[in-house]
């Protein structure tokens, strides 16, 4: 049986799939990946939290990134692995992605914001980090452009692009309801994921501890394989373009 064959057997025979996403699968569209050679943090140092909040000149820095896309997280359309997982949604396959990217891709492929849990944030806007109130980038900009240190017009407080910075507490709820979903998934996929950065890593493990099946597809092994029921070293586009015309058949 091929490898196509084999994940498309896993997924027909569950009743309810959690899919945990990571860079992987977003580097077929274009964006870069953090850590490997030619990465984001190859370029650049990342802004620390608490350097954020603390320096001023950190925080034009930060804002810097995003108008200019330094960082290249935003501005990609989603490939066929995104648009497969998306379909697995649809047809009710998929009960929610768990995802450490922050591009906003998989809401763009179509799966709908209440099933996408995002445990890194999202690049794609800002918040305040004081009252939680949800700012666009483009009306940001002029003030920004006019030497503004960019601050809530309710509150006062800052405005962060809504990722998770190093150093910043991971979001509360999100992790709650991911933990939620590998309580009850009975098939977890990691697609694009090296499974390195905790506490989000533990998640998959998590599932695998409650009982689920675990299927790992990254290029790269990770430290989770020996624990997997199928561990695929495959381009997630190709491979899932094929599962999905095996579950069509």
């Amino acid at each position: 049986m091929t490898d196509a064959g084999r994940l498309a057997r896993y997924i027909s025979d569950a009743r309810r799939v959690m899919v945990f996403t990571g860079a992987g699968i977003s580097t077929e569209s274009g964006i870069p990946d953090f850590r490997s050679p030619g990465g984001v943090w190859s370029k650049m140092s990342p802004i620390y939290f608490q350097d954020f909040v603390a320096s001023r000149d950190a925080r034009r820095e930060s804002w810097r990134r995003v108008f200019n896309r330094t960082e290249g997280w935003t501005g990609a359309e989603p490939n066929v692995g995104h648009y497969a997982v998306a379909d697995l949604v649809k047809r009710g396959k998929i009960s929610s992605v768990v995802t450490q990217n922050v591009d906003n891709l998989h809401q763009t492929s179509g799966v709908p914001d209440d099933k996408v849990i995002e445990i890194h944030g999202n690049a794609s806007y800002a918040k305040c980090l004081q009252c939680g109130k949800r700012y666009e980038f483009e009306p940001l900009r002029k003030r920004w452009e006019n030497d503004e240190d960019l601050t809530c017009i309710f509150c006062t407080g800052l405005l962060k692009n809504a990722t998770v910075s190093f150093g910043q507490a991971m979001p509360e709820q999100e992790m709650l309801r991911a933990s939620e979903e590998a309580l009850l998934c009975d098939l977890c996929i990691v697609l694009g994921s090296s499974l390195v950065v905790y506490p989000a890593a533990a998640i998959p493990i998590e599932a695998k501890r409650n009982g689920a099946r675990l299927i790992i597809v990254n290029r790269e092994p990770t430290d989770q394989d020996p624990f997997a029921d199928l561990v695929l070293h495959k381009e997630i586009g190709s491979l899932m373009t094929d599962t999905m015309a095996i579950l069509d058949k």
